[in-house]
């Protein structure tokens, strides 16, 4: 009996992608308002760092509670109902009279914006088996670019009408996607429904990793390049800001624009992917993040070179990324939900080590020293995915190894 007919057209596809941006993008538009936020409610400079903090762990937190229901519930609805809060997540925050209040909003809206890792796997679950790489790819490549220009967008913003005008212009186009999505975006599949009560169904995500050999490498790995990239991300401000450059917020903001030109690499990952070609496509992408540092830490010679450096690493990092969720997708279709969310537990926790140990590094020893950091982390997640090429991932076969010519959906290899 053929199998039924897939759903997901391109354009549909690119609604998600637009869709993820704008929520991921709600995670980080606070950074560089940092200033701006504590001035107008009266918080010290010192303890600002809790707004972005606060987000980050909301996010951890609905990457545990809520993503995981995307195996349990019509993800169409789940995705609707997301969206809806999220509108009042960043109403909230643009309304807030006080720090306490706004704090508490910036949280929920750090746990709703995970709405995008359920859209990833609704749009896998739509698309055909040999095009899901490049559809896993295209969304993929809406949440990096949302990622890179919400500080692009919030420093602009922020500059000509205050930090309150980013969450009101963010709830407008959230709303409006809402919208858009409930009406074009077709119901995925049947499945077959199991009643699994809700704490079970959050524990599971820690299961995988015991069941599932390819969900430990991934997630390691995540671990490992996010790592990386915050460390770039995160301290590069300071030295921009600072003489000789002394740029603006606007013109620092600027710099995501490098970067969301790495997200190319992300639609060109899911195409190999698809190919057979994901070891050949890994080992590219985590040669290029290595390849990266050098080229930052000629920072002090020209804003050019880390321009160069940005475009290079987040490449490399989308290319990574895109194939590990390809991966992971081949090995349980039907714990799709629970893979992702035990896999972005991972990149939370690079992020927010990159973000830490970065900014301790750059007080002690500067840019050379983060860039030696940073150069590390990569040369070690490289080290870390040639040790563990071969694992296997629990479907009979073995990791980062799709034949070309093979149906993507079917196996991981042979």
């Amino acid at each position: 009996m053929p199998a039924p007919a897939r759903r997901l057209s391109p354009a549909v596809a690119w609604l998600f992608s637009v869709a993820s941006g704008l929520a991921v993008a709600n995670v980080y538009y606070a950074q560089p308002l940092l200033d701006l936020i504590a001035d107008d409610l009266g918080i010290g400079r010192a303890t600002v760092g809790l707004v972005g903090t606060l987000t980050q762990i909301g996010y951890a937190v609905g990457l545990v509670l809520l993503v995981p229901l995307g195996d349990h519930l019509d993800r169409r609805m789940l995705i609707t109902a997301q969206l809806g809060l999220s509108v009042v997540a960043l109403g909230a925050v643009a309304l807030a009279p006080s720090a306490p209040l706004m704090l508490l909003a910036m949280a929920a809206v750090g746990v709703l914006a995970v709405v995008a890792q359920v859209m990833v796997a609704h749009a896998a679950s739509l698309a055909d088996p040999a095009d899901q790489g490049r559809v896993v790819g295209t969304v993929t490549s809406g949440i990096v670019v949302g990622i890179l220009l919400a500080r692009t967008v919030a420093g602009t913003i922020g500059d000509l009408a205050g930090w309150r005008a980013v969450y009101v212009v963010s709830a407008v186009a959230t709303g409006a996607t809402a919208v858009v999505l409930a009406s074009v975006v077709p119901a995925e599949p049947r499945r077959r429904a199991e009643r699994v009560r809700y704490p079970r169904l959050v524990g599971s995500v820690f299961t995988l990793f015991a069941e599932v050999p390819v969900l430990r490498v991934r997630a390691g790995l995540a671990l490992l390049v996010f790592t990386a990239v915050t460390v770039l991300l995160t301290p590069m401000v300071l030295p921009l800001a600072a003489p000789p450059f002394e740029l603006s917020h606007t013109a620092i903001g600027l710099f995501g624009l490098a970067g969301a030109a790495g997200a190319l690499g992300a639609g060109h990952a899911g195409r190999q992917a698809d190919r057979g070609r994901a070891r050949r496509t890994l080992a590219i992408g985590l040669t290029a993040m290595l390849v990266s540092w050098p080229l930052a830490a000629l920072l002090p010679h020209s804003v050019w070179w880390l321009v160069l450096a940005m475009v290079v690493i987040d490449y490399g990092l989308q290319s990574v990324h895109v194939v590990n969720q390809h991966l992971l997708y081949q090995v349980r279709p039907e714990a799709r939900s629970r893979l992702t969310a035990g896999y972005m537990l991972f990149y939370s926790v690079g992020s927010a080590l990159g973000a830490i140990v970065s900014t301790l590094v750059y007080e002690r020893g500067g840019w050379t020293a983060v860039c030696w950091l940073g150069g590390g982390v990569s040369l070690l997640a490289l080290a870390f995915w040639r040790a563990t090429d071969r694992a296997p991932t629990g479907d009979g076969g073995t990791e980062g190894d799709v034949p070309e010519g093979r149906t993507a959906g079917r196996r991981v290899s042979r």
